[in-house]
């Protein structure tokens, strides 16, 4: 697994919207709101970060 920080993510309604756009590029990842993370599995990184910047987010690896 790889994780992936989204300082910008701040409420459930980020978590939401990330999922939803996760979900949409086929990613499947754990969101941790608390840590701002979100984890994916390695082979999904580049799509997951790219889903993440179309939500509207800035993620960091």
């Amino acid at each position: 697994m790889k994780t992936i920080k989204v300082n910008d993510m701040s409420c459930m309604h980020c978590v939401k919207k990330i999922q939803t756009s996760l979900l949409a590029n086929g990613v499947d990842g754990n969101i941790d709101l608390m840590n701002h993370e979100v984890e994916v599995n390695e082979r999904d990184i580049n799509t997951a970060v790219e889903a993440i910047k179309a939500a509207g987010f800035t993620p960091e690896i």
